[in-house]
């Protein structure tokens, strides 16, 4: 494995140490939504992004919306690794007045470019991002990671229907399809299948993938900005909880902050990870 390619899957295992320690020193928060997508925040923040922390605001970054805004623990802590604040400031998360907030807030938070929670609402947002960038003939591009739960929200759909017919080339979703949310299945609480051929039918490229490879998440990238005329749309299949065996493809664990014992387990199985990537 190439070393760079290494360095990016130890993050990832990083990032969700951090993520489940706020959670814990928290006693609430979502801990299972931001173990499925660590891996792509991971490649956005650490490949993809074009961004500058010491200029959040430069007006020609690349743009990222969390859609699916609950699974804030994992993209904080990918904010402060890239450096847009520190560390040591994870652990204000969800505490009264803190600029971590149980979901993100851009008027708060350095690097936020979307205040989001309400699902669906981050989707359009992007929209509207690189619908500016296209009529101002910008050359950013706009992310936004959604759930696949979410993807029941007319809101979504409504976009994705604007999205296709503007070509808007420079906007790139990717669903966390971990078939999970908060009460269950999506399939058995309000069947979404098939993603593939509605987003195809709403004009968008579609790629399929593995969400838990990166290799695979930036060649899916890459691919998406070679596809002119179309928006894309990166199915990433996931696992929710990923990394912590008791959380893994369990929906009890999308709202819950683990006990002692729990989270010393889950630091063990995380760390072992991070240390198998050395």
């Amino acid at each position: 494995m190439d070393r760079e390619i290494r360095e990016l899957y130890k993050k990832s295992y990083e990032l969700r140490i951090q993520a489940v320690k706020m959670v814990y020193h928290a006693k609430t928060g979502h801990a299972a939504p931001s173990l499925s997508m660590a891996e792509l925040i991971t490649a956005l923040y650490f490949k993809i992004l074009q961004v500058d922390p010491a200029n959040p605001r430069w007006k020609d970054r690349d743009r990222f919306v969390l859609s699916k805004g609950h699974a804030c623990p994992i993209y904080y802590a990918a904010l402060a690794k890239r450096g847009f604040f520190p560390e040591e400031d994870l652990m204000e998360y969800r505490a009264l007045n803190s600029k971590l907030q149980g979901h993100p807030d851009m008027r708060k938070c350095p690097g936020v470019d979307m205040t989001t929670g309400s699902l669906g609402n981050g989707a359009s947002a992007s929209l509207g991002m690189a619908l500016i960038g296209q009529k101002e003939k910008k050359d950013y591009y706009v992310y936004a990671i959604c759930g696949d739960g979410e993807l029941q929200e007319g809101i979504v759909w409504e976009s994705a229907l604007y999205a296709g017919n503007a070509h808007a080339d420079h906007l790139i979703w990717l669903v966390d399809y971990n078939g999970l949310q908060s009460g269950g299945s999506v399939r058995e609480i309000q069947n979404l299948e098939s993603l593939e051929e509605k987003f195809k039918g709403f004009g968008w490229d579609v790629q399929t993938i593995d969400g838990h490879k990166i290799e695979e998440i930036l060649g899916a990238v890459e691919t998406a900005k070679e596809r002119k005329g179309k928006p894309s749309v990166i199915l990433a299949k996931t696992t929710k909880g990923k990394g912590v065996s008791y959380m893994e493809n369990q929906y009890l664990w999308h709202m819950k902050a683990p006990n002692a014992e729990q989270y010393t387990q889950a630091m063990e199985e995380l760390l072992k990870e991070v240390q198998s990537y050395e």
